[in-house]
């Protein structure tokens, strides 16, 4: 029985038997018809313009199987109308390559942050950097503790005279260290209501005080005026000071003498001056008060303090009340560091029972009223017997009001053999002390240098 044989369509749809030679027999989907190729690469070509698909080969006939065509799209002018309507959608953005990355050739472009974002970026930091300023203000407004420096370190004498403004005082305390900052101790001075509350006085206050701490000193005086005297300090200064403040009266009139105290009672015979018994301390006063007021509150603390100083050693080598506060005078006018009192007490006292000259410089500055200047060669050779270069034995009267501490050392000198002392090149303030006068001439070489001085000792 002959085998059967499937009959095949043509492009029109018509059925053709097999065996008539119009097809062959392989040929099921008309793979080799020039026209359905055709179309097919016209359809490729469309899908490729449209971007749905890269552009794919020819076609070619195989004996595999392909895979089902898809369904084809509408030609003709309804299938442009209808492309042309269908939205486009973006191509992904493409990572960009540096050299040899194998990615796209062109430059890599770094984008900054957004418009909004980097506002807010720069309002942050401004919000940070406004409230770190905030805090440094409060923190040096207020001095809360830690940051308190309390009532400082060291002494620092500021005068504050009659009529002085806030800013004025504030200006005082800067310029002498006493406060950080002029303009926040105003404003604190302000916040306080303190204002007109500080009183024209002398006071004793400290380096790197607290704003509250100052204000408190110098408003606490209950009404009074303070007047301190600093130690030293002699008739003609202390004028000044009293000046300053607004007492009423003269004061170098009113200390040559004064009723009820008798100089004579401690060894001076009828000095012209109180010169030595004006006690150095703090008083305080009425405003306006007369400066015989003061006069007599020194007197009084004069002989308070000297009643506690032990004269034993002072009486045993003949010298009288008065000698030592001549003494004590010289000694605060040479020293600045109180472990040396008694060291230049011991000096004096050395060149005393030698016979010889003092030598003290302080004593012609005195005389001339020089305090800070440079001795001219005419006042070394005046004839003064204030001069104590060429006049042996003490000076006529104290040449200034001795403190406590250096009475004490004066009537009670250290036990060494130093008939020399000469100030430290270093500028600390030191003094080198010796025996020898050949040691002495090296010293004075090496202070004069201006260099630290060598085998200095103290």
């Amino acid at each position: 029985m002959p085998e059967e044989q499937d009959w095949f369509a043509d492009t029109e749809g018509n059925l053709t038997p097999p065996g008539d030679g119009s097809k062959p027999a392989t040929d099921e989907f008309g793979r080799d018809d020039p026209a359905s190729l055709e179309r097919e690469r016209r359809r490729r070509e469309r899908e490729a313009r449209r971007g749905r698909t890269k552009p794919a080969p020819e076609p070619q006939a195989e004996p595999a199987a392909a895979a089902p065509e898809p369904a084809r799209e509408p030609e003709g002018p309804r299938a442009a109308t209808a492309e042309a309507r269908r939205p486009t959608k973006p191509k992904p953005a493409q990572p960009t390559g540096g050299d040899g990355d194998g990615g796209d050739p062109r430059p890599r472009v770094e984008r900054g942050p957004r418009g909004p974002y980097r506002r807010r970026r720069i309002l942050a930091l401004g919000l940070v950097l406004v409230g770190a300023l905030l805090a440094w203000f409060l923190i040096a407004f207020f001095q809360p503790p830690p940051f308190d420096p309390g009532k400082g370190s060291g002494e620092a004498i500021v005068t504050v005279p009659e009529g002085a403004t806030a800013s004025e005082v504030a200006d005082l305390l800067t310029d002498n260290d006493v406060v950080s900052n002029g303009t926040l101790f105003e404003w604190r001075l302000k916040l306080a209501g303190k204002t007109d509350q500080i009183l024209p006085g002398r006071y004793v206050l400290a380096h790197g005080m607290s704003y509250s701490e100052a204000i408190d000193k110098l408003t606490s005086s209950g009404g009074k005026v303070n007047v301190t005297i600093p130690e030293g300090e002699d008739r003609t200064q202390i004028a000044q000071t009293v000046g300053d403040l607004g007492l009423q009266g003269d004061y170098l009139a009113a200390t040559k003498s004064f009723k009820g105290f008798d100089p004579n009672r401690y060894g001076a015979q009828d000095p012209k001056s109180l010169e030595g018994f004006l006690f150095p301390a703090t008083y305080e006063l009425d405003p306006g008060a007369n400066v015989d007021q003061l006069v007599s509150e020194q007197l009084q603390a004069f002989r308070q303090n000297i009643a506690g100083v032990n004269m034993s050693y002072a009486k045993s080598k003949n010298l009288t009340v008065y000698d030592v506060l001549t003494i004590a005078s010289m000694i605060d006018k040479e020293v600045m560091i109180a472990s040396e009192r008694p060291l230049v007490a011991a000096v004096i006292y050395n060149r005393l029972s030698r016979g010889m000259p003092l030598g003290i410089d302080a004593t012609t500055r005195f005389e001339f009223h020089n305090y800070t200047g440079e001795i001219t060669e005419s006042q070394l050779q005046s004839p003064s017997p204030y001069n104590t270069r060429t006049h042996a034995g003490l000076p006529p009267t104290p040449i200034g009001n001795p403190g406590l501490a250096a009475i004490k050392a004066a009537a009670r000198p250290a036990k060494v053999n130093y008939i020399y002392y000469v100030l430290n090149g270093d500028g600390s303030g030191h003094h080198c002390f010796t025996a020898s006068g050949q040691e002495f001439n090296q010293l004075v070489a090496a202070s004069n240098s201006g260099r630290p001085t060598p085998n200095c000792r103290s």
